[in-house]
């Protein structure tokens, strides 16, 4: 019997995000909202999907926030 399965961390993107400063670089700029989580797949079809998180990146220096 043969399976093909995947795991990974993937990434979407959910649009822009606030326009404000940033801690690391100090620029002010449009920060963009992402959503990671980790996924299996079982022939290429998403089964589970876990640790979701969301957060914010700077549009300057790729900073990331947790929201």
């Amino acid at each position: 019997m043969f399976f093909l399965f995947g795991f990974g961390t993937k990434q979407q993107d959910l649009g822009p995000g606030d326009v404000r400063p940033c801690p690391r670089c100090g620029n002010t700029s449009q920060w963009t909202r992402m959503r990671q989580f980790r996924q299996l797949s079982v022939f290429f079809v998403p089964v589970a999907r876990w640790r979701r998180r969301q957060f914010e990146v700077c549009g300057i220096c790729g900073n990331a926030i947790e929201v």
